[in-house]
C-alpha cells in the first residue's frame, strides 16, 4: 500500500497529467501546485510542449521503421514526448533513470504490451540521443 501512494506522487505521471490536459484543453493555463518538485515538472511540461515538433522530427528521423505516430496512442505518445525531452534536455538525470521512472508511471496509463513496446522505443532512441552514457 505505502509503495502506491509514493508512486502516484511521481513527478512523471504529474507531468503526463499535466501534457494531456493542456492538449485536450488548448488554451487553459497549466496549473502548477506547490510541491518539492514544481519546477522540473513545469519545466518538462512547458518544454516538451514548446518543443514538440523537434521531438517529433527526432522521433521521425530515428525510428521511423519503429514507430508511425500518427497511429500511436495519444497517451502513448505524451509518455515517449516527455521521456524523449528529459534525454534531450535534462542531462543530470541518467538516461537509465528517466526511462524507468516514464516505464513506472506509464504502469497508471498504459497495458502491459504499450509498457514493453515503449522500453523498446526508449533504449533506441536513448543510445542516440545520449551516445556516451
Amino acid at each position: 500500500m505505502e509503495q502506491k501512494k509514493s508512486k502516484s506522487t511521481s513527478p512523471r505521471i504529474k507531468i503526463i497529467q499535466k501534457i494531456y490536459n493542456s492538449l485536450m484543453n488548448p488554451g487553459t493555463k497549466i496549473d502548477y501546485p506547490k510541491s518539492q518538485y514544481k519546477k522540473f515538472i513545469k519545466d518538462v511540461v512547458s518544454g516538451t510542449l514548446e518543443r514538440s515538433e523537434l521531438i517529433e522530427e527526432t522521433i521521425n528521423k530515428n525510428l521511423i521503421n519503429d514507430i508511425n505516430l500518427k497511429k500511436t496512442d495519444k497517451l502513448l505518445k505524451i509518455i515517449l514526448f516527455a521521456a524523449i525531452f528529459e534525454l534531450m534536455y535534462k542531462h543530470n538525470n541518467p538516461k537509465k533513470v528517466v526511462i524507468s521512472e516514464y516505464l513506472l508511471a506509464s504502469e497508471y496509463f498504459l497495458e502491459k504490451v504499450q509498457i514493453g513496446y515503449l522500453n523498446a522505443i526508449l533504449d533506441k532512441i536513448s543510445k542516440v540521443i545520449r551516445k556516451d552514457e
